[in-house]
């Protein structure tokens, strides 16, 4: 069955694969390990207590596992959410003294704006005109980074992750569905050998949910709710939905999917959740072949990713150390490993049209340049560098 098209309604037992559980797994490592400092970061420069910031990381994995579990299951597809990194970042530079209860009210207007773009259908109408080859090459140039960090980070242990490479080979010729699970496994394996996991900040406590009450401003307005509200929707559901598209995924409807995101953000603001969004690099991880060799069973994978994010969100911040403990060339190695299929699917149709060619290679480039105009990243101005580039060599 083509991944385009509504499977039939199966029960999530039987689609259950250990494949797709360690695909889930590693979205949520990777989804942690790559910006929850900086979520932290972004959270104490608003003068945020300990226990708020737990509060912020408790909302955050809430709102991604609820959201990722009903969206994939209502669609039968795998949708994951995730915090706006971006708009994290923005906050470190936008806080400047702002209170808290500001932040807040700021974080409650981003999430109205969310929700009417999506429920409204303007951003789904605006995305269905980006062509597929623009769209794959965007995602191949966001990922790329992910490809060449697989090898980059063998210069600092090349045994750990030569032996995580050459064991996803042999799993690749002789288990296929079980390669990513295995090296995962031999790289834990190597890492505890060499002692490279650290458990000294490991403790389990119940997250505290801590109410701030919203207050509004203009200043906050202007200098968090709209920054914010473009950098997520430009920075992260652009991707998030040129993942889905490029991965053949055309049921998950968008505007709806953006509507909900919207919808989360504004239950959980007033406890930390800043902005939820699409995900893009960890849904890219639950949508390949690594998941299921059947797309129509992948969704299982975004399922116990939202399982995952939900632990995490009811135990609170400090089991956000399970995944910190990894060494961090184990994490870039497994996340190059399990996104190796999507970047070469990727890369094959942004290149498929000749006449399209030179204008998805713009894209490619631009995107995986890094480029980041107007606090706008480089997946936004690969797609507008494509787009014009393809106007002027298009022909009538």
């Amino acid at each position: 069955m083509q991944p385009g098209v509504s499977p039939p309604t199966r029960g999530v037992a039987r689609d259950l694969s250990l494949s797709a559980i360690v695909a889930g797994f590693v979205a949520v490592l990777v989804g942690y390990t790559s910006s929850a400092a900086i979520v932290f970061q972004a959270a104490a420069g608003f003068g945020a207590t300990p226990a708020q910031i737990g509060s912020w990381m408790g909302a955050l994995g809430i709102g991604m596992g609820l959201s990722s579990i009903a969206l994939s299951l209502r669609y039968r597809a795998p949708v994951l959410t995730a915090w706006s990194t971006p708009g994290a970042a923005m906050l470190i530079a936008a806080a400047n003294g702002t209170s808290m209860g500001d932040a807040v009210g700021a974080f409650l207007i981003c999430a109205l704006l969310i929700t009417a773009a999506g429920f409204s259908g303007i951003f789904e109408r605006l995305m269905g005109r980006i062509p597929i080859s623009l769209a794959s090459a965007m995602l191949g140039g966001v990922l790329l980074r992910f490809g060449l960090d697989l090898f980059t980070s063998m210069q600092i242990r090349p045994g750990l992750v030569l032996a995580m490479l050459c064991v996803y080979l042999l799993g690749r010729r002789l288990l296929p569905r079980y390669a990513v699970p295995l090296a995962l496994l031999a790289g834990v394996v190597i890492a505890g050998a060499q002692g490279l996991i650290d458990t000294g900040g490991l403790r389990l406590a119940l997250v505290e949910p801590v109410w701030v009450t919203p207050s509004f401003s203009v200043g906050a307005f202007a200098g968090i709710a709209l920054p914010l509200f473009i950098v997520t929707m430009a920075s992260q559901n652009v991707p998030g939905v040129t993942v889905i598209r490029a991965s053949g995924f055309d049921r998950v409807p968008i505007s709806p999917v953006v509507g909900w995101t919207g919808i989360t953000t504004l239950l959980l603001a007033p406890f930390g959740a800043f902005a939820l969004n699409l995900a893009a690099i960890t849904a890219a991880i639950c949508m390949g072949r690594e998941a299921h060799a059947d797309p129509d069973r992948r969704y299982v994978a975004a399922v116990a990713a939202g399982v995952f994010y939900l632990v995490l969100g009811v135990l609170g911040s400090t089991v956000g150390a399970l995944f910190l403990a990894f060494p961090r060339e184990l994490v870039l190695g497994i996340a190059g490993l399990a996104l190796l299929g999507t970047i070469a699917g990727s890369l094959a149709n942004a290149m498929a049209l000749e006449a399209e060619r030179e204008p998805a290679l713009i894209t490619f480039l631009v995107t995986a340049s890094g480029l980041s105009l107007l606090d706008i990243g480089s997946a936004f101005w690969g797609i507008v560098a494509g787009s014009l580039a393809l106007l002027v060599l298009r022909r009538r």
